[in-house]
Formats: C-alpha cells, structure tokens, sequence
C-alpha cells in the first residue's frame, strides 16, 4: 500500500512539474524565441540545398588575386529554390568552371530532432544545368528536373532595418543543413568607395560552403543571398554579406528571360568624392559622385556630359553615392534616357543621357564556356572561337580570326608565354581559325619543333616562340 501511494504521489509531482514546465512555455521569453527559431527552421530548410560542383577552378593566383591557373576540382556550396519547377539561385562563383553540377535536396529537412534525424527520409541528389550566370552580381542560375518543390519568398529590401535578427541557412564546410542567428549589421555597404554593388552586412555565421545560401528574416522570407565573408583567418569573424533580394530578383527576371542579365551604362567613369579629392580639386562639396573621364563620341559625352562634372541628382533621385546612382540605372533598359543634374562650377546643367548596354567582357565570356570542349591542353589555356558575334564584341580586333585565351589551366607541356586575354592568330605558317584548328596544329609539333604563335595583346601583335618538348 506504501509503494502504491509513493506511485501516486511522484506521478502526480511529475505531473505537476510538466504542467508548470508548459505554462512557462507560453509565456518565457526565451522559450518563445526558441519554439520561433524551431519553426522558422522547418519552415525554411526544404528550400536550401547543397550544390556540388566538379570541373574547373583555379589552383593558383598571381599576385593581383587573379586567376594564374586553371585545373580539376570539386567544390561546395548551396542554393535556394526560387520556382517549385526546379529553378534554384546560387552564386556564380560556386559553379565557375563547372563540367557538372549536382543538387542535393534534403526530404527530412523539417524541425529536424535527433529521432527524427535517425528515422527521417535520406538526402537525394540530382543533376542541375546551368541557366545563365551573371559575374556582376555573382548569381547563376540552376534548373533541376523536378517538381513541386518547396519555395521561399524575396522579402522587400525596402523594409530592411539595421539590428533587424536574421538567419543564414546552407552548407558550411560541408555540414548539411546547417543553420545559424545574427541581426543585420548594414543594409547598405559597399566593398570599396566605387563599387556600384551594395551589399546587406550580417554578423550571422557565414563560412565557406555558405556561399548561395539564403539569409532570412523572423517570417521566413529571403532578405538576400549569402555570398562573401570579410576575414583574416578564412572562416567566420563576424562579418558576412549578403546580396540583395531587389537584386536576386532582378537577375532571376533577367536570366529566366534572356538567358543572360542586361547591363546597362552611359558612358562614363565615375568615382566616389572623398575630402582629399574635393580638396586637391577645389571642389564645392567634398562628398558625392564626380565625373572622372567621359567616353569620347559615348552617349555622356554626346549629351555635354563633362570631367569634374558633379552628379546631384538622377531621375529625381539625390545621388549621395555610387549605390544610389547604380540603383538609377539599374532598372533601364538600352535607349531610355536618364535626366541628370550636374554641378559644373557654380552653374547648375540638366542633361538627357541615353543608357546603353555594356559589351561582354572577357569573363562574362569564359563564365559561358564549356571547360571541357574550350581546353587546348598541350598549351595550357582555355580558348574561345572568335565569330561574327564576338567580331562585335570586340570590333578594335586587328585581325577578325582567331582564338581567344579565355583562361589558362594547370599543366601545360611548355612555357608559352601566352596571357590571359590573348588571341592566337597563327602556329608557325598556319593560320588558326577555330579550336580543332589549333589541335590539329598542335597535334603535329614534336619534341624540339620550333614554334612561333602569332598573337593579338592590347591591340597590337607580337610574335611568341618557344622550343616544343
């Protein structure tokens, strides 16, 4: 009877004790914080997958950060599921080079708990192409095969508050599923005083792998897309950044649309005013935006656009700095005018500038590549077929055939001495056309040969010779 009575009376204290453990839950603060953290967590980690890249990468820099040699690797990082027909945005930097790129979904991603981790669905992976990619703002583009996927939506970037509490969800150091708190720190920073790319500042956990993950508000919504860290020692210290959803939504737009994002410019060079520049100048401000070459016979230049010219305001907006003059251009389209007030002197001009579509640069070019058919391995690079279209891109070309050195890879049988950004017009009395061209060409060099490659660099053609090994 004593043991049946000291039953009662611990089932009842435990009773009690559960109660009083539930009636804290709701009403704790921090209780309720955590349960909010669990459900935002079910919630958003079905969207974010894992991407798993294997082809081209760079092994080794020179000295300016640039890209010195291209060879084989695998890398990580994550991505967002846009479109539950499988579109999923990531960075562009996380699939350059790529010869193949996986997705990898995980089906028992929510409110994960331990039992549910061990009884939970396993991971799948599936192929992805890429849709389009966009170096500028470092986003690409991927495309999976599936259907009715989880998706989360872009939040306005309008409403962004600094110590707003955020999370980054991704795949750091190749933890799946990982998630981590922060608040914002900026909703505007730039990397360098001209750079036209803004970025939101978080202190949430982001490191490598992180990269095309997405960084979300309390409500689930996607504020930006994970995709830098500043830091000394590799990994996480604090400062993250982000890419705008104004912006991701923008290039997904673009890239569903044209396969390509569309650029636009006026023609002119333009650079942040510090006081050093105001005061060796004798400007009449010392912060803003100045004018610091104009494009001969370009459309600033056509419309009385001038250097030392201060930009004051843009279609309306008050330009205080080159984020809010590239938030002007962005949304133009090529032939829409912009109205500009500048400062010239004392004199107050208002001018109407056409905007134009900037020509693709040589990375834009090697990020659209196919590593695999683009490499010339004997030699060392990754090479570009000039045709009629690039002959536009590139109309100052001396000669209108040839290849152009889009990248160079890791182990070529000789030193070349050829460059980045080079064009191959011709091996020893061959003229090279195409890439099986050059092959060919190649192919029939043996062991002490001598070789002459004439080459196109900066305008101008030189000769490059070297003894084939």
């Amino acid at each position: 009877m004593r043991g049946l009575l000291l039953l009662v009376i611990s089932i009842t204290f435990s009773y009690a004790q559960t109660a009083q453990t539930e009636s804290k839950a709701g009403t704790d603060p921090l209780r309720m914080m955590s349960e909010s953290s669990e459900r935002l967590a079910a919630k958003v980690s079905p969207s974010v997958v894992k991407i798993i890249v294997t082809g081209y990468g760079p092994v080794q820099e020179n000295g300016r950060g640039e890209a010195a040699l291209i060879g084989r690797q695998h890398s990580i990082g994550s991505g967002l599921i846009l479109d539950r027909d499988g579109y999923i945005v990531t960075n562009a930097h996380v699939v350059a080079g790529a010869q193949r790129v996986r997705v990898s979904f995980n089906a028992g991603a929510r409110g994960q708990s331990l039992l549910q981790l061990s009884s939970g669905s396993r991971p799948r992976t599936v192929d992805a192409r890429i849709v389009g990619v966009d170096k500028v703002t470092d986003l690409a583009i991927l495309k999976v095969e599936e259907a009715n996927l989880p998706t989360l939506a872009l939040a306005s970037y309008g409403s962004l508050r600094q110590g707003q509490m955020v999370f980054a969800f991704g795949t750091p150091e190749d933890l799946d599923n990982t998630v981590t708190m922060g608040v914002v720190s900026s909703v505007l920073r730039q990397l360098s005083l001209d750079s036209t790319m803004v970025y939101i500042q978080t202190d949430a956990a982001i490191n490598p792998g992180n990269s095309g993950g997405p960084l979300v508000d309390v409500d689930g919504n996607v504020v930006g897309i994970n995709t830098a860290i500043f830091s000394q020692s590799g990994g996480n210290e604090g400062i993250g950044f982000a890419i705008p959803s104004l912006i991701v939504s923008h290039v997904y737009q673009e890239i569903r649309r044209f396969g390509h994002v569309h650029h636009y410019e006026i023609g002119a060079r333009l650079q942040t005013i510090t006081p050093t520049l105001a005061s060796g100048l004798k400007l009449p401000r010392d912060h803003g935006v100045i004018v610091a070459d104009v494009e001969p016979e370009g459309p600033a230049d056509n419309a009385g656009l001038a250097r030392q010219d201060i930009i004051i305001r843009m279609n309306g907006f008050r330009i205080e700095g080159m984020p809010t003059l590239s938030a002007a251009l962005y949304l133009r389209g090529h032939g829409d005018a912009v109205a500009m007030e500048v400062l010239r002197g004392s004199e107050r001009k208002t001018l109407t500038i056409r905007v134009v579509e900037q020509d693709k640069d040589l990375d834009n070019l090697a990020s659209a590549m196919n590593p695999e058919q683009a490499l010339v391995s004997p030699l060392g690079i990754l090479g570009i077929e000039i045709d009629s279209k690039l002959v536009k891109t590139f109309p100052d070309l001396r000669i209108k055939t040839g290849i152009i050195v889009a990248a160079m890879s890791a182990g070529p049988s000789v030193d070349t001495g050829l460059e980045t950004g080079d064009v191959i017009h011709s091996l020893n009395t061959t003229d090279i056309a195409s890439l099986d061209g050059l092959r060919a060409a190649v192919a029939k060099l043996k062991s002490g040969d001598p070789v002459v490659l004439l080459v196109e660099r900066d305008n101008s053609l030189r000769y490059l010779s070297f003894d084939w090994e």
